[in-house]
């Protein structure tokens, strides 16, 4: 049984804003009460305020005023020789370092934040930053790696009734089921963690699960009009609670969505509006997959194959920059599909290539 769903990373006096908290209220409020912490001169409440508010501009979008956020609330957390929230700092830098694309940087920060967390005795942000390091090895394609990891957090989260964790760990896994081909037990996971979502009221987690099921639904069974339903309900979610990130990348799911149907104009148009919407927020991952299914619409839609040939060249580069194993053979799949040949030394996919934006 699951209880409601809440935030650990809003803690002190901003521990009763709620998990479905609009970012802007998350933002104004922890703004003001990191003020007044500083006037008082408390310098763990200082911190803890600190970490709203670098969440709130973290999932904004706002990624400079974020790194700042977190750099400062560690600073305060160390002086006050605050470890619990020392680690809880470098876990949001950890969080948006991924965000950023910088994931040897994430890494480093999320193991340092584990290692904090389990010396202060705080399991809780020992257990997000676990995760954090199991969802950078996913999203880098290295399943083998964080596959265990992922059903150790599940198992975890499962014992303690925690619902947004869970939440959490039956999207990951089902990710990597879904990218493997295994769509069945995918779907199976994305529905549960919709339902689970949906109990503890956790808007955003739902969100989530159902840009999975749409995934599936529209991949699986080629059902485009469900698809887009469920991308429908996940993006008003989006909407009221100003999750830029997830919101974009809603529309680079609807764009899939779309161009397996075949309907490749109105797929380029919401490439170009996910496209706009990741660069806006400096989230290269996000661009780079956006900016793959805009080629490929556009070499649907007669672009020259030269044009397209050296754009997929260049988001090989991108995506291999960045670190994301599974990159080459993303690529590969998309030369494969338009008939255009691939240039040497990309090698062939070993498991079923993620769809752009994966």
């Amino acid at each position: 049984m699951y209880g409601k769903a809440f935030a650990p990373e809003y803690q002190g006096a901003l521990a009763a804003l709620s998990v479905n908290s609009s970012l802007e209220d998350v933002l104004a409020a922890g703004t003001e009460r990191l003020r007044a912490a500083q006037r008082e001169g408390s310098a763990a409440e200082a911190a803890r305020s600190g970490l709203a508010v670098a969440e709130a501009h973290r999932r904004l979008g706002n990624t400079a005023e974020a790194d700042r956020a977190w750099k400062a609330s560690y600073r305060t957390a160390r002086g006050a020789g605050d470890a619990s929230a020392m680690a809880w700092a470098l876990w949001s830098g950890g969080t948006l370092a991924r965000q950023r694309g910088a994931l040897a940087l994430a890494r480093r920060l999320l193991a340092l934040a584990a290692e904090l967390g389990g010396r202060s005795g705080d399991v809780v942000v020992r257990g997000y930053s676990l995760a954090g390091l199991a969802e950078t090895g996913r999203i880098q394609g290295d399943y083998e790696a964080v596959g265990a990891l992922h059903e150790q957090l599940l198992a975890e989260a499962r014992r303690r009734g925690e619902a947004r964790h869970t939440v959490w760990a039956l999207e990951g896994i089902a990710q990597m089921h879904r990218n493997n081909g295994s769509y069945d037990s995918a779907y199976a996971m994305f529905a549960e963690a919709a339902e689970i979502a949906s109990g503890a009221d956790d808007r955003r987690g739902r969100a989530w699960a159902l840009r999975g099921m749409a995934d599936v639904v529209s991949a699986r069974d080629g059902d485009t009009g469900r698809a887009l339903e469920l991308l429908d309900e996940a993006e008003a979610a989006c909407r009221e609670m100003s999750l830029s990130g997830a919101l974009a990348y809603n529309h680079k799911m609807r764009g899939n969505v779309l161009y397996r149907a075949a309907r490749y104009a109105e797929a380029r148009d919401l490439y170009r509006l996910a496209l706009a919407e990741f660069r806006e927020m400096d989230e290269p991952r996000g661009t780079a997959l956006a900016r793959l299914g805009l080629v490929k619409s556009l070499a649907r839609l007669g672009r020259d194959r030269a044009r397209t040939a050296a754009d997929l060249a260049g988001l090989a580069r991108d995506l291999e920059r960045i670190g994301l194993r599974h990159s080459r053979r993303m690529v590969l799949a998309a030369h494969e599909e338009l008939g255009i040949e691939a240039p040497p030394g990309i090698e062939a996919p070993r498991a079923a290539a993620p769809e752009a934006g994966q």
